[in-house]
């Protein structure tokens, strides 16, 4: 049912002013994990609330031994939240989920019986139980539109209800609205993921976080993504694409506005297209420079670092001393 290499489970859940939900959430969450055959730990991320969730986490840390607890000095948003979880996390899988009890615990289970084929599952919620407009339809756009541009489909990128090998997680750096578009960065690195059904609740507690405000942002990470996932490596290549387009239209722009000159005799100084081709020209030639300078913070980047611009599954046969 579960894989014989699955010994210790990472369970890290952000919390910010969820004073309501906390003392039911890690019940039911101990009432789940507590039936597992291996050993695990829950890590809260206290993401800077000005409730009492900071004292009901000390209380809840100080009575189960299973429980770590940090407080972020102030809201850095719910992927720092999650990258801290990450950073101190131990276990061989790492399940993340929301702590506002929309995400179900008793789905951790069935995300587990496939973690052993995929590396990464990830949850659907199918049946949400938000509301339309405000909620679901804005997630239906950005589902779409995710899956469009990274060409990683999934049906619910916000679901935070999901299971990750360790080395997925251990190989991610996050930034930004970045959490939500795990799967699409992780894809670059040949993650094998799939998706599994869970249950949805209501939200019955609590103010939620989420809003329409958050749409931008998730566009401008999803440039981001897409920017990472194609050209981190290769800048030039987007750079320079465009700035070879502007820079030859330009060129093709004064060619003719220089043909007509010399042939026709025409006056083409106070042309606007005269301007609009000796625009295009700079804005070429600085596309092209934008993306040698990138190139080279790139080199310098991977060679400060020392990381590699590939992934290793896994070694096959002895290696030679």
């Amino acid at each position: 049912m579960y894989p014989e290499w699955l010994k210790r489970l990472s369970v890290v859940i952000p919390l910010y002013n969820e004073e309501e939900n906390v003392e039911e959430l890690h019940q039911r969450l101990t009432d789940v994990l507590t039936e597992l055959p291996f050993e695990y730990e829950i890590i809260y991320v206290d993401d800077g609330s000005t409730d009492n969730t900071p004292y009901l986490l000390e209380r809840i840390s100080s009575e189960d031994e299973h429980v770590l607890a940090m407080s972020l000095r102030r809201n850095f948003g719910q992927t720092a939240a999650f990258a801290a979880g990450f950073d101190f996390c131990r276990g061989d899988v790492i399940v993340t989920m929301d702590g506002d009890l929309q995400n179900d615990p008793a789905d951790i289970p069935r995300l587990l019986e496939h973690i052993d084929r995929y590396d990464l599952v990830s949850g659907w919620r199918k049946n949400r139980k938000d509301p339309f407009l405000s909620r679901r339809l804005p997630s239906m756009i950005a589902n779409w539109l995710i899956s469009k541009v990274t060409g990683v489909k999934l049906h619910d990128y916000g679901c935070s209800l999901k299971a990750y090998r360790r080395e997925v997680i251990k190989n991610l750096n996050l930034y930004g609205e970045m959490h939500r578009f795990i799967p699409a960065v992780a894809s670059w690195y040949g993650v094998r993921f799939t998706e599994v059904e869970t249950t949805h609740h209501p939200r019955k507690r609590g103010k939620s976080k989420y809003g329409l405000s958050r749409t931008v942002k998730v566009i401008l990470d999803l440039i981001t993504v897409k920017f990472l996932q194609s050209f981190s490596t290769k800048p030039i290549q987007f750079f320079g694409s465009f700035g070879l387009i502007s820079g030859f239209i330009g060129f093709l722009i004064s060619l003719y506005l220089t043909i007509r000159k010399l042939f026709w005799g025409e006056e083409i100084g106070g042309r606007p297209l005269l301007l609009l081709g000796v625009l295009l020209i700079i804005v070429g030639i600085q596309l092209i420079g934008m993306g040698l300078i990138s190139e080279m913070l790139v080199r310098v980047y991977h060679e400060s670092q020392k990381k590699p611009i590939y992934v290793i599954k896994r070694i096959l046969g002895k290696k030679e001393k």
